[in-house]
């Protein structure tokens, strides 16, 4: 029997859609309106390597007792009697509602582990909500986004990570997961040709017409470092104002929900052509998104001036792409193989750094030099005070910044902090986040 993963929250928290993500197939019916869930759903998956079943509770009004906690309790008490681990969803948009607090209170009584994720956590406010969570004393709250697919692979890793494994993997089985992958850029960038050279067959048609890929396929692989990877080629991005043809619209969609899919992505630029703006438009969807990214200039067998366009592309990069700062340019050429070994050890060596979670003792040894190297600024005539930093996840590194009026901080100093984080802990290529939570009393949240 695999484990038991109960999901159990208030109405209309996203406790249906995180659902569907985690078993990466839309089973429950999904609506803006609560309660729409009317009877438990299961569902077996697999998460980070490990085999559980899933269930998504009731909505309340299936529930019998008058008052709401006990409506809460009365829907869920039998799911979560057989939990392995219950994961008490709230809305990081709403906060922690009076609900929330006793529903958690009495999850807290049923003796059950329990991780705590704070759902719909992908703006400012959302970051600072799942940072409350910690007051339900239930561990450190995990924030997604459900919908935008969002920390939902950090999610995974976390439930696999506290579930007992009565069915170990062998050696080495679990750490060798598929990196999940896509490629992407514009249309006849040479994406097709490069999938099909890592395959090593005929898997895409190719050709010089842009736009023949129709469909977002995905594939498994071993790629040359023997490690495994699920590998998603595009249909092409194009700008969405171009895009009026139905099948392109659906290709240019699918290349957007293959990013969400996605844990990297790997940029194809035609080398001969150069960056171009559209191509930056791109890099920034990768970022915004929060995936790693290693850009990938092809038909390098076919550029004369090597080292004028290489000066090119970074020359371009360093002046319109700062919030990526450092991406990693590996030159190729699918026709020819030529740079193909260097792709992945570029792919593996951002992802690290994608995943990585810097040691508090660092970050605050970095955070004190990054202060007094460049003390933050006044603002409406008062010095911003900023007390400290905390890591709230990876996947992409994403920071909370606290202080008195620490939300006042200008555009201009986050980035200074985010560029001397790049320098001091060498983070290339990889979406960096600071959120900002600050107090008018520097001494509130000590009383």
């Amino acid at each position: 029997m695999h484990p038991y993963v109960v999901i159990a929250g208030r109405p209309n928290v996203g406790k249906s859609t995180l659902f569907n993500r985690l078993v990466g197939a839309r089973l429950a019916l999904v609506a803006d309106t609560p309660g729409v869930t009317r009877d438990r759903k299961e569902a077996e998956c697999v998460l980070a390597g490990t085999k559980v079943m899933l269930v998504d509770t009731a909505g309340l009004e299936e529930a019998a007792p008058d008052t709401l906690p006990g409506r809460m309790r009365a829907s869920t008490s039998l799911a979560v009697d057989q939990a392995d681990l219950v994961l008490f969803v709230f809305d990081a948009r709403a906060g922690l509602l009076p609900e929330d607090m006793h529903f958690a209170a009495w999850l807290r009584r049923t003796g059950r582990p329990v991780l705590v994720v704070a759902n719909k956590a992908e703006g400012r406010g959302g970051a600072a909500a799942t940072m409350e969570a910690y007051e339900l004393g239930m561990g450190e709250p995990i924030g997604v986004s459900a919908e935008h697919n969002e920390g939902i692979y950090g999610l995974m890793s976390e439930i696999a990570e506290r579930l007992p494994k009565p069915d170990m993997p062998a050696d080495g089985e679990e750490a060798n997961l598929p990196l999940h992958l896509a490629i992407v850029g514009r249309p006849n960038a040479g994406k097709s040709t490069l999938l099909n050279y890592l395959l090593g067959e005929q898997r895409m048609i190719t050709g010089p017409e842009p736009g023949l890929t129709r469909d977002a396929v995905a594939v498994d692989f071993t790629g040359p470092d023997d490690k495994l990877y699920r590998l998603v080629d595009t249909a092409g991005l194009r700008k969405r104002a171009k895009v009026d043809e139905g099948l392109e619209r659906m290709s240019t969609s699918s290349s957007i929900e293959a990013l969400k899919r996605a844990e990297m992505a790997v940029l194809a630029v035609d080398a001969l052509n150069g960056i171009q703006e559209q191509d930056l438009h791109i890099a920034r969807l990768i970022e915004r998104e929060g995936r790693g990214c290693v850009i990938a200039l092809t038909k390098w067998d076919a550029v004369e001036d090597r080292p004028k366009a290489m000066k090119q592309a970074l020359d371009r990069l360093s002046i319109s792409l700062s919030q990526s700062k450092g991406i990693t340019l590996v030159p190729l050429s699918a026709e020819t193989g030529e740079g193909i070994a260097k792709l992945f050890p570029a792919i593996r060596a951002t992802y690290e750094k994608w995943n990585m979670r810097v040691p508090t003792s660092a970050l605050n040894r970095w955070f004190e030099n990054a202060l007094e190297r460049f003390p933050p600024p006044m603002v409406e005539g008062r010095r911003l005070k900023l007390r400290y930093i905390t890591q709230i996840k990876a996947r992409p590194p994403t920071f909370a910044l606290f202080g008195t009026r620490a939300e006042q901080v200008p555009e201009t100093y986050q980035r200074y902090l985010v560029n001397s984080f790049r320098e001091v802990f060498d983070m290339p290529g990889v979406p960096i986040r600071i959120y900002l939570r600050g107090t008018e009393n520097p001494y509130a949240d000590q009383k």
